[in-house]
C-alpha cells in the first residue's frame, strides 16, 4: 500500500513519538510511506533513517497554494491509495489537493471532543470537507462526537488509539528535596496548560477537603496554573505550603516519575490525554473524569479510578484512598502498565491503521 503522511513534527520528541513511530512501523510491516512535513523537524533524520521518504513542505495557513501544488505534483508522479492528513492546517491543503484523484482515499485524523460544528464554515475545511474519505479518532469519546457531526461517512469513522512504547516514558524521579517536599511525602500531581477546561480549579477545591492529611502534597505542572483563582483557592485550602506552582517545566517525566498518582480533574475537550498514558506506563495510578477517552484508558478501581466532573468530592475522596494505602497505589500502578503493554502499542495501532485503511479501499 501506498500512503502519504501530511503531517507536523516540530514539536517535543516526546510529544510527536507515538504518532511518528506508527508510520515507522507501518513501513516495517512493507508498506511505502511519504511523510510530507518541515524538513527541519528533528524527526526526519529518523524517518529516512527507516526508509521513509520525507518531502520538505509544509502549510503556512489552512489554504496555502506552494502545499496544494506540492502534494499534487506528488499525486501524479505516483499513485497513492490513501492520503492521511493530521491537524488542522494539513487536512484543509490536502482535501483540496486530492480533488480529482479519485482512487486515492482520503483520511483524517481527529484527537479532541467538541469544536466541529455543522453550522461552523470552517468544519467544511476539515472533517466535513466532501473529499474526505474517512476519520481516524483518537478515543470511541471522540467517534461518537464525529460521527453526530459528519452527513454520509458515519460508517467510515474509526477508533484507533495511539501505540505507545513502555520504554519511552521511563525517567529518573527527581529529588523532592529540590521542591521542598520531605521523601516519605505523599505526592499527587496535576500536569496541563490551565485553560478552564482543564478543571485544575475543581482538583484545588479538592484540596480543602484533603488538609487533614499531612503529608499530602499536590503539584501543578503548566503554564498558565497560578491564576487569580487558582492562588485564591490554594490559599483558602487549608493546605497552602504544600501546593506548588511549579509552572512550564521541561522534566516534566522526572516530575511525573516521583509522584505517587497523577489527577486529571478536566471538565470538557479531552481527547486521550497523553499523561495519563505516561503515568500508566511509569506504573503510578491515575485519577480521571469522565469527560473524553481518558476513562478509556483506566480500569476503574483496578488501574485508577473515573470520577464524574466538576466533583471535588469525588476527587477528594479518590486520593484519600490512595493516599493512605501504598500497597493500593503499587498494585494499581503494575495493572495500569500491563495495560499499556499489552493493548496499547505501537505495532497494533499500526495494523488497525492498514486494516483502516483497507476497508476504505475495498468499498
Amino acid at each position: 500500500m501506498n500512503i502519504l503522511i501530511f503531517s507536523s513534527y516540530k514539536d517535543a520528541w516526546n510529544s510527536v513519538r507515538p504518532e511518528a513511530e506508527m508510520f515507522i512501523e507501518m513501513a516495517k510491516l512493507g508498506h511505502n510511506i511519504t511523510i510530507v512535513t518541515q524538513g527541519n523537524a528533528e524527526y526526519v533524520a529518523r524517518f529516512k533513517k527507516c526508509g521513509i521518504k520525507v518531502i520538505d513542505c509544509y502549510p503556512s495557513k489552512k489554504i496555502c497554494l506552494n502545499a496544494i501544488k506540492t502534494l499534487r505534483q506528488e499525486l501524479k508522479r505516483q499513485h497513492y491509495d490513501i492520503v492521511y492528513a493530521m491537524n488542522s492546517k494539513t487536512i484543509p491543503n490536502a482535501a483540496f489537493a486530492c480533488i480529482g484523484f479519485n482512487r486515492t482515499k482520503l483520511v483524517t485524523y481527529r484527537g479532541t471532543v467538541g469544536g466541529l460544528y455543522r453550522h461552523d464554515p470552517s468544519a467544511y475545511l476539515t472533517h466535513l470537507h466532501p473529499r474526505v474519505d474517512g476519520i481516524s479518532c483518537v478515543a470511541q469519546a471522540v467517534t461518537d462526537d464525529v460521527k453526530q457531526k459528519v452527513w454520509a461517512i458515519t460508517d467510515k469513522v474509526k477508533t484507533i488509539y495511539k501505540g505507545h512504547d513502555m520504554s519511552w516514558y521511563q525517567a529518573e524521579p527527581i529529588d523532592r528535596a529540590e521542591l521542598g517536599i520531605a521523601e516519605d511525602a505523599v505526592c499527587a500531581i496535576c500536569i496541563a496548560n490551565a485553560r478552564p477546561s482543564k478543571g485544575v480549579h475543581i482538583l484545588l477545591e479538592s484540596a480543602a477537603q484533603l488538609a487533614d492529611i499531612d503529608n499530602l502534597h499536590i503539584l501543578l505542572v503548566g503554564r498558565d496554573m497560578d491564576t487569580e483563582q487558582n492562588l485564591k483557592l490554594a490559599s483558602n485550602s487549608g493546605m497552602k505550603e504544600r501546593i506548588h506552582f511549579l509552572g512550564y517545566r521541561k522534566d516534566v517525566p522526572n516530575l511525573l516519575a516521583s509522584c505517587d498518582m497523577q489527577i486529571q480533574p478536566s471538565v470538557s475537550g479531552e481527547g486521550l490525554p497523553k499523561t495519563i498514558i505516561e503515568a500508566m506506563a511509569m506504573g503510578i495510578p491515575s485519577i480521571v473524569t469522565t469527560t473524553g477517552g481518558g476513562k478509556e484508558l483506566i480500569i476503574e478501581g483496578e488501574s485508577g479510578y473515573v470520577v464524574p466532573v466538576k466533583d471535588s468530592q469525588a476527587i477528594a475522596d479518590k486520593i484519600r484512598l490512595l493516599s493512605q494505602d501504598k500497597n493500593k497505589r503499587i498494585v494499581m500502578g503494575k495493572r495500569a502498565q500491563s495495560r499499556i503493554r499489552d493493548e496499547f502499542s505501537t505495532q497494533a495501532t499500526a495494523k488497525q491503521h492498514i486494516a483502516f485503511f483497507q476497508s476504505l479501499l475495498n468499498q
